[in-house]
Formats: C-alpha cells, structure tokens, sequence
C-alpha cells in the first residue's frame, strides 16, 4: 500500500523558514516522481514545485520561485520542501504528490499527474 505523510508544518513568522518532509512507503521511491501542492482556504489547490525522480531537475510555480527549494533522498524515501523568505499569502495546506513510472527527467505539473497524495500539513505564516 502506498502512502505518502507530509511532516514539519506549523506557525512561523513572515520572513522565516519551514522545511516540509515527505515520507513515501509502499513503493520503490526511486521510480516516482514527486510534486508538492497547496490549497488555502477558499482556494483550489494550486501546484507549488516538482523534482524529477533523478532529482537532476527541478521546477517551480513562479510565486515561490526563488524562494522555495525541493529536494529529495532516495535513500530515505523522502522528499523535501524548504521555503524561506515566507510570506502570509504562503499559508495552506501543504500536500506531497507521488507519481509512478515516466522518465528518469520528466517533471510533472498538474493535479491529474499525479496518482498518490499525502493528507497534507498545514503551514500557517503569520504577519
């Protein structure tokens, strides 16, 4: 059974840093390409940033672009999403995406990309 858990949300202050952690099981954490998104309240969910399964590439929604850095360890099956320079407009809820097979490159943008979800954390940065 696959399941992906999102750790590491919380309150911050405007300005600050948060690192997002998500833990994959279930399946060879190598051959998926992960994604995180977001959604707060009132808003549908919009895509934040990818990395490829080979962690060579990386791409970002152009609101976090810069601020925000996705990385990954295979080796742990995690990936990470750290975010500095938080903004209050950052707040949501914070979900890991994981999507099997496709290339050693490929990034993935949409929701629909996307077959296996974490139940999401929440990130709440105050002014």
């Amino acid at each position: 059974q696959v399941q992906l858990v999102e750790s590491g949300g919380g309150l911050v202050q405007a300005g600050g840093s948060m690192r997002l952690s998500c833990a994959a099981s279930g399946l060879t954490f190598s051959s998926v390409a992960m994604g995180w998104f977001r959604q707060a309240v009132g808003k549908e969910r919009e895509f934040v940033g990818c990395i490829s399964r080979n962690s060579g590439r990386t791409y970002y929604a152009n609101s976090v672009k810069g601020r925000f850095t996705i990385s990954r360890d295979n080796a742990k099956n995690t990936v990470y999403l750290q975010m500095n320079s938080l903004k209050p407009e950052d707040t949501a809820v914070y979900y890991c995406a994981g999507r099997i097979f496709g290339t050693m490159t490929s990034l993935y943008l949409t929701e629909s990309d996307y077959g296996h979800w974490g139940q999401g954390t929440q990130v709440t940065v105050a002014s």
